[in-house]
């Protein structure tokens, strides 16, 4: 980080406090300039651009190589939503309009999914279960209720009735 002003930084981040430099670009593969002067950070866009360095201009989408999508987490689900730099704002509050609609029951959701997935797809595969036959079971695993299940806190109930599809796939398939 290159700033005459940083604020808090996450511990082991190593802090120069001053203006950028071009040879701060050395070694770097990504770079994000929010300086706030527009012609320095112009100045390292084409500069980082012309070494095939990753950059995000914050204050100017067009003059980088990369825009930074508004993300929002729950649990190992991310979600991101981006303009492509066009409106950061606007990103911004679909995400927190999304965050409404996606609470930690989401989170739980993806939890379980991974866990049977880390389970069955070994043993749909060992199996020779197609792939498009996998993709129907994992469909029909989605069509269940598992987000109200889950929601009414019956973890349980969810994984079993999960399970059972995949059974049933794991059994039909041959």
């Amino acid at each position: 980080m290159v700033s005459p002003q940083v604020v808090d930084m996450p511990p082991g981040v190593t802090v120069a406090r001053r203006p950028a430099r071009l040879a701060d670009l050395d070694g770097m593969a990504l770079a994000v300039c929010a300086s706030g002067d527009a012609a320095a950070n112009a100045m390292l866009a084409r500069e980082a651009q012309r070494r095939g360095v990753l950059v995000n201009v914050v204050d100017d989408p067009d003059a980088g190589s990369f825009a930074v999508p508004a993300v929002l987490r729950r649990g190992r689900l991310q979600v991101g939503v981006s303009t492509g730099g066009a409106s950061p704002l606007l990103a911004r509050r679909l995400r927190d309009e999304l965050a409404g609609r996606i609470g930690d029951d989401h989170a739980a959701l993806v939890d379980l999914l991974g866990e049977l997935r880390r389970a069955w797809e070994p043993r749909a595969i060992a199996a020779d279960v197609a792939p498009a036959a996998r993709r129907v079971a994992w469909q029909a695993v989605l069509g269940l209720p598992l987000l109200e299940l889950l929601q009414r806190g019956d973890v349980d109930e969810a994984r079993s009735r999960a399970a059972a599809v995949l059974e049933d796939a794991l059994a039909h398939d041959h």
